[in-house]
């Protein structure tokens, strides 16, 4: 059985301490990352709408490198939208955080409400595999 480690990178301390999860776990080589919003540092919400999605890639970025890998690594990506008529916008941004390829498999699955609160449009939890040690 592998070895697993919670990643809490800094500034995200509360949701481990407060909230109780871990921002991501790593197994061995890949990383589950929960679901990151668009939340900042201070644990308040962005509100404009672009600005809310760049700040949700911003976070996964921040505990990708945490763990130790970077958004190349990305290998499966499930996004929750609160109002899917978002997804063009969502895309354009999208292109500017994962554009390596092979892309990213993707689910976007629309929800009722996110970060249990209201305000929240969009949700991104992924899956990222490192390269292993040597090759």
């Amino acid at each position: 059985m592998s070895e697993h480690k919670a990643i809490v990178p800094p500034g995200m301390e509360a949701v481990y301490e407060k909230i109780r999860y871990a921002p991501a776990v790593r197994a061995g080589n890949t990383i589950y990352v929960s679901g990151q919003i668009g939340r900042d540092a201070a644990m308040q919400l962005v509100e404009d709408r672009e600005a809310q999605i760049v700040q949700a890639f911003e976070n996964l970025k921040l505990v990708l490198e945490t763990a130790g890998a970077s958004l190349s690594d990305v290998v499966d990506v499930t996004t929750f939208h609160t109002d899917m008529r978002d997804l063009p916008l969502f895309m354009q941004v999208r292109e500017r955080y994962l554009n390596t390829h092979p892309l990213p498999a993707w689910t976007a699955v629309g929800a009722h409400m996110l970060g249990g609160a209201a305000g929240y449009i969009v949700e991104i939890k992924a899956v990222a595999v490192m390269p292993e040690a040597g090759k």
